[in-house]
């Protein structure tokens, strides 16, 4: 395959990598996507909706209130009213594209509950596969396009610059390339695959984070993951990917119990809050379900066709029977810092969607908010990507790719003892120390890395951080911040400097 020089190259392609090349038309691009198009990412297998503005009683204040409250003190308020004010937009965009949002007979948009949110806002295509839906339609409209050149089976191995970004470095089919470019997007996902527990898909390591990192990117909010409280606890070995049963479930009216059949927390509290009354109740040696028997009955499958499925894959009809639940990561808060145009601290260097950290989630994600981040954040760098880059040369071939060495240290383990739903000091402290010296040499442990670190700095408990040690949130919120550079010199010759 014909690899283009000088052209924008986007990385990823979920939901903000497929629409950031779309909304750049005509101009061509490059996209590059480790799979095949359009799987295995977090955008194709959201099973919520868009969280917009879009019903009689609602309002934008109403939405930025409660995704600020979501946020715990942490939310740019700036960027949390730019992107929730576009929420209408991005609906109407996706709907002029071809995607069939569910609607009343009315023919008004039927619009869900979430947790912690104030109204019915929540925009579905059939029913709780949104992201599969919007992942296809955007996937088509792609192919079509002789602009966008797909490079499919393709791994962004680095970003090469020289005070501004100058080429991407990529490995396809065994072989790498060097490719000339003055424009890298960073679609890549969020960091669920570095822990045993996860509902997205196992690639899903941070990869654009190692990336920006060590083309010397800041990077915000690493601490802050959160854990979804109801993945399915069932399946072939119960390991992960673990199906997700959507908060929407709840947000009908489901709820969760124990095997006595006693509820023992608030459904429809903020996410953080919910996962970590799961996680204490399972810890005492309960059992924990999602009953949906009384709320939804025989009308589970109408309206959530997809999880039906996954329910009776597993043995389970969720008509009659409790779903085995249990918390899992889901979505990570933090990523590469960015402007409101996507830009990072590295000029020619931007992001979208969960790899960049906007300032609209804060320490905590509200539901939803997530696909409306990543449409917005896309249609915001394609404008400003419109330009013609400065970058000459032509693509060159580096040779086979040399298979790295295997790890010496389990960093899924790791993260998931150290870094999980509740965190202390010693478990951080021993997590940093272990994968310092794997760090240099990996992006896997570099990341981990960075999120252990920043976890054991924060020496406070807010939104998706929980250390059982400083379990109250400390008086003044502050957003941390780093480069890889500053934690190389904090760390110096002896990784054990990193812990202390």
């Amino acid at each position: 395959m014909l690899i283009p020089s000088g052209q924008p190259v986007i990385v990823g392609s979920g939901l903000a990598g497929l629409l950031c090349a779309l909304s750049l038309l005509p101009r061509p691009c490059t996209l590059v996507t480790a799979g095949t198009l359009g799987e295995h990412t977090s955008s194709a297998w959201a099973q919520g909706g868009i969280a917009a503005v879009m019903g009689q009683g609602d309002s934008i204040e109403a939405h930025v209130a409660d995704t600020i409250a979501a946020g715990d003190g942490l939310c740019d308020s700036d960027a949390v009213r730019r992107i929730v004010g576009a929420g209408p937009e991005v609906v109407r965009l996706l709907d002029r594209l071809g995607v069939r949002f569910d609607r009343a007979p009315d023919g008004t948009l039927a619009l869900g509950l979430e947790a912690a949110h104030s109204h019915r806002r929540i925009v579905h295509a059939e029913g709780d596969s949104t992201g599969a839906v919007i992942v296809r339609v955007l996937a088509e409209r792609v192919r079509a396009e002789p602009a966008i050149t797909v490079l499919d089976r393709t791994r962004l191995l680095s970003i090469e610059t020289d005070g501004a970004v100058r080429a991407a470095h990529l490995q396809r089919d065994g072989r790498r390339f060097r490719v000339p470019t003055a424009g890298v997007v960073l679609a890549t996902g969020g960091v669920g695959g570095l822990f045993d527990d996860t509902t997205n898909p196992l690639g899903s390591i941070g990869s654009g984070l190692a990336a920006a990192s060590r083309a010397g990117a800041v990077l915000g909010d690493l601490e802050f993951v959160q854990f979804h409280p109801t993945a399915l606890a069932a399946g072939p070995g119960g390991g992960p990917p673990l199906p997700l049963i959507s908060e929407a479930v709840r947000g009908e009216g489901a709820t969760l119990i124990d095997e006595t059949g006693a509820r023992f927390t608030e459904e429809l509290a903020p996410r953080d809050v919910v996962s970590r009354a799961v996680w204490h109740h399972l810890a005492l040696g309960h059992a924990v379900f999602l009953d949906a028997r009384q709320a939804l009955g025989d009308r589970f499958a109408a309206r959530f066709p997809g999880i039906d499925r996954i329910c009776r894959a597993n043995g389970i009809d969720p008509a009659r029977m409790p779903i085995p639940i249990r918390p899992a990561a889901h979505y990570h808060m933090g990523g590469i810092v960015v402007d409101a145009d996507g830009r990072s601290s590295v000029p020619g260097l931007l992001a979208c969607g969960e790899a960049a950290c906007t300032g609209l989630h804060g320490a905590n994600r509200l539901a939803s908010n997530s696909l409306l981040e990543a449409a917005s954040g896309a249609v915001a760098v394609a404008k400003i990507l419109a330009p013609e880059p400065d970058a000459a040369g032509t693509v060159s071939e580096g040779g086979a790719a040399v298979a790295a060495a295997p790890l010496a240290v389990p960093v899924r383990t790791i993260m998931t003892r150290a870094a999980g739903v509740l965190r202390d000091e010693d478990g951080l402290a021993a997590a940093v120390r272990v994968l310092a010296p794997e760090a240099l040499r990996d992006d896997t442990a570099l990341v981990g890395f960075l999120i252990a670190l920043s976890a054991l700095d924060r020496r406070e408990s807010r939104g998706g951080h929980f250390r059982t040690d400083h379990p109250e949130p400390a008086p003044d919120a502050v957003r941390h911040r780093l480069t890889l550079r500053d934690v190389l010199d904090r760390v110096g010759s002896e990784p054990e400097r990193a812990a202390s």
